[in-house]
């Protein structure tokens, strides 16, 4: 991956979203990482693995509820009734 100096990607903006284009650019503040900038297109492939990702844990999590004795405590707290 590209790096530079938040200095030269101020200086640099228009290579820097031409470099961006092509793939992630590291940006450093003080000689520390501290921002990547990349495509729409990545950042936007990465925005979906995340939400399948957390979809994907979402139905672990409900067949492991499903799977535990006394689910009508949970389906009645999912229906809001309780003592």
């Amino acid at each position: 991956m590209k790096a530079l100096s938040a200095n030269e990607a101020k200086t640099q903006f228009g290579n820097l979203l031409l470099n961006a284009q092509r793939e992630p650019v590291q940006i450093n503040k003080n000689g520390k990482a501290v921002a990547v900038m990349m495509s729409m297109d990545d950042y936007q492939d990465i925005e979906s693995l995340k939400l399948k990702l957390l979809q994907d844990r979402a139905e672990r999590a409900k067949e492991e509820t499903n799977r535990v004795e006394g689910t009508s405590f949970f389906h009645e707290l999912k229906a809001g009734k309780h003592d």
